[in-house]
C-alpha cells in the first residue's frame, strides 16, 4: 500500500460530503474506517467497536476508547483522537458542538440502533435543530474500483488462498472428514502469512453439496461423490475468494453433466465481462446456460461479487440492481447447481475487470476437462 493513500481518498470522500450537503460523516463500517485512516483494529462484534471517524470539511477524528488509543496513534497519524472511557456518548456531544454540526451523515445499513439512537441523543444535545441524514455506499462507491496497490495486494492474497486449495484438493480421499478438511484449510492460511480467513471454509460433501452455504461437519467423504471447497483468506487487510469442486473415484453421470454446465456458464460470463456491461447481462450468460440446461431453478443466488477490504462487497452481478462494470473493479465469476439430497457443483474464479474483458486473478488449475 502506498504510504500515503488516504490523502486523496479523503479529499474523494469530502466531495461527496459536500455533494450531500453534509458537513460531517459518522463513519462505522470497520472496512469503511481503514479505506479512509488506515486504522486497522477490528471489531469485536456488531455491538463492540473498535473506533468511529468523524470527518468534517476541515477536521478529521479517530473516536475509541484507551485500549486502541496507541495503536490509533501509530496507524492513523493524521487524525486527532478523541478518547472516551464510559462510551461514545461521553465525547460526541463536545465534538458535534466544536464542528458546528447541522447535517450529519450516518451509515444507515450498519449502525444497531443504539448506536444511532445516541448518534442522535448527542446531536440533539449539543446541536439542537440540527439533522441526523442516512445514507448508503458514501463510502462504498469509492471502494468499487481498486487501485493498482489494492490489486497487488488481492492478487497476493488469491495466492494464499491457492496454496491452501491445493493441500486440501491433494489431501481429500475417501474417509476424511468435512471438519479435518476445514480445519487444513484454516491452518494452512494462518500458516502461510494470512492474519485470517475471509469468511469460515465451506467443505459440503455429498448431499450437503446441494446448501450453497453448508457448515463443515464430521461426514466423511465417500468415493464418487463432490466435495464443494470454497475458501478465502485475509492477507494485509485484503480478502480473497475462490471455489472449486472435487470428486474422487468416478463419479455419478448426473454429477458430470451439471459440473460441464456450471464450467460451462463461468466461461460463457467470463467471456462477456468487461468495462461498460452491465452485470445483470453478465450474470444472465451464466444463467440463461443453465436455464437452457434445465437447472434454472436450481442456481438461486447470484453469479458473484466485489471482494475487496471485505469479501462481500459491491458490485454485486444479480438478476437486479445493474451495476454498469468499470475497469478494475474487482468481482467473483460462481455459478452452480444444487440437487437436494444428491449434491452440487460450484466454481468461483475472481476477475479483474478491464477494458476489454477481464483478467483471471486465480491460476486456471483445479477444473476437469470430462
Amino acid at each position: 500500500m502506498p504510504e500515503k493513500p488516504f490523502l486523496k481518498r479523503m479529499q474523494n470522500f469530502r466531495r461527496a460530503m459536500s455533494e450531500h450537503n453534509l458537513d460531517t460523516f459518522f463513519v462505522a463500517v470497520p472496512e469503511n474506517r481503514f479505506y479512509l485512516s488506515g486504522y486497522k483494529d477490528e471489531d469485536l462484534n456488531l455491538t463492540e467497536s473498535a473506533g468511529y471517524l468523524l470527518v468534517s470539511a476541515t477536521e478529521k477524528y479517530l473516536v475509541t476508547d484507551p485500549r486502541y488509543e496507541e495503536a490509533a496513534k501509530r496507524e492513523a497519524p493524521d487524525f486527532k483522537l478523541a478518547i472516551y472511557t464510559f462510551g461514545l456518548p461521553q465525547v460526541l456531544p463536545e465534538l458535534l458542538s466544536s464542528l458546528k454540526t447541522d447535517r450529519i451523515g450516518i451509515e444507515s445499513n450498519f449502525l444497531t440502533f443504539k448506536r444511532y439512537t445516541e448518534i442522535r441523543e448527542a446531536l440533539e444535545k449539543a446541536r439542537p435543530g440540527a439533522e441526523l441524514v442516512p445514507t448508503e455506499n458514501m463510502v462504498e462507491q469509492f471502494r468499487v474500483i481498486k487501485d493498482e496497490a489494492e490489486i497487488e495486494l488481492i492478487r497476493k492474497s488469491t495466492a494464499l488462498t491457492e496454496s491452501a486449495l491445493s493441500k486440501a484438493w491433494n489431501t481429500i480421499s475417501p474417509g476424511v472428514t468435512e471438519k479435518e478438511i476445514a480445519w487444513l484449510i484454516e491452518k494452512t492460511i494462518r500458516e502461510g502469512g494470512g492474519e485470517a480467513v475471509s469468511f469460515p471454509p465451506i467443505v459440503a460433501s455429498g448431499p450437503n453439496a446441494a446448501l450453497p452455504h453448508a457448515i463443515p461437519t464430521e461426514r466423511k467423504v465417500a468415493r464418487g461423490e463432490s466435495v464443494i471447497l470454497d475458501l478465502g483468506s485475509k492477507l494485509d487487510g485484503y480478502c480473497s475468494d475462490m471455489t472449486r469442486t472435487w470428486t474422487g473415484g468416478d463419479p455419478d453421470p448426473r454429477l458430470r453433466e451439471i459440473y460441464k454446465i456450471v464450467r460451462e456458464a463461468q466461461l460463457a460470463a467470463q467471456d462477456i465481462a468487461c468495462a461498460g456491461k452491465s452485470s445483470v447481462e453478465v450474470d444472465s450468460a451464466a444463467r440463461d446456460l443453465i436455464a437452457k440446461a434445465g437447472y434454472g431453478d436450481r442456481f438461486g443466488h447470484g453469479l458473484g461479487h466485489g471482494v475487496g477490504l471485505a469479501v462481500h462487497e459491491k458490485p454485486g452481478l444479480r438478476k437486479i440492481d445493474p451495476t454498469r462494470l468499470e475497469e478494475n473493479m474487482i468481482v467473483t465469476i460462481e455459478p452452480g447447481i444444487y440437487l437436494p439430497g444428491f449434491g452440487g457443483v460450484r466454481l468461483e474464479n475472481m476477475v479483474r475487470i478491464t477494458a476489454t474483458g477481464c483478467e483471471l486473478l486465480n491460476k486456471e488449475d483445479f477444473f476437469y476437462n470430462w
